[in-house]
């Protein structure tokens, strides 16, 4: 059965209209949508830094969709803006609430809103949930999340969970993903229906102890 491609202008449609049903979106007009073979680029501006995430992951979640560029700018308004050291503040107190992160390894810098997060830790958990903690704080433009995952495990210890893993996944279809591991780095390799697949995929690959990088090379076939 031949696979029916979307076009560019039906997808745009489809992005827009799932900008505009997401609540969490508050002024969807606001934002620009450009689509060229299945890549969306967003553009203009919205009020927080959680907005321009929910905006992406909007788009991301629409059939057809290859990728997203998010050229979205945060503009916060009077009552959002923050000093810089009240944010510092305020992220290293919500790092310090957070459970399961080594939170002496994990360090903060803020500068004109942006938060940059370094460090080690053990899991790459522990670096997602670092950045979760801090990115929804009021007066945040963006995070850069430059914590490190430190090497622990052996190569071919995770290739193999990480492929076991990828099978016990009800959502993905394991025998279409190949694993290649090089010391602590991991290549993942396929074709997968959906941008979401391929996200979950290197999920699962990221969840093995020990990998400090993901390379996902799948491919999205709609």
């Amino acid at each position: 059965m031949a696979t029916t491609v979307m076009s560019d202008v039906d997808l745009k449609r489809a992005v827009e209209a799932e900008l505009s049903w997401d609540p969490s979106i508050k002024a969807p007009a606001a934002i620009g949508v450009r689509t060229k073979d299945g890549i969306v680029t967003l553009s203009g501006y919205v009020e927080s830094y959680a907005e321009k995430l929910a905006a992406e992951r909007a788009a991301l979640s629409v059939s057809g969709v290859r990728a997203v560029v998010n050229d979205i700018e945060v503009r916060l308004p009077t009552s959002g803006q923050r000093t810089d050291e009240d944010t510092a503040r305020r992220a290293a107190q919500a790092l310090d609430w957070t459970t399961g992160i080594p939170r002496d390894q994990i360090k903060v810098a803020v500068d004109d809103g942006w938060i940059t997060l370094k460090g080690t830790v053990d899991w790459y958990y522990q670096k997602v949930a670092a950045e979760d903690a801090v990115r929804n704080l009021t007066g945040v433009k963006g995070v850069i999340n430059l914590i490190e995952v430190r090497p622990t495990a052996n190569k071919d210890v995770v290739k193999s969970k990480i492929e076991e893993a990828l099978k016990r996944n009800a959502e993905l279809e394991a025998r279409r993903i190949q694993v290649e591991t090089i010391g602590n780095k991991v290549i993942l390799r396929g074709t997968v229906r959906s941008w979401w697949q391929k996200k979950e995929a290197e999920r699962v690959a990221w969840q093995a102890p020990g990998v400090t990088q993901v390379e996902n090379q799948i491919e999205v076939i709609a």
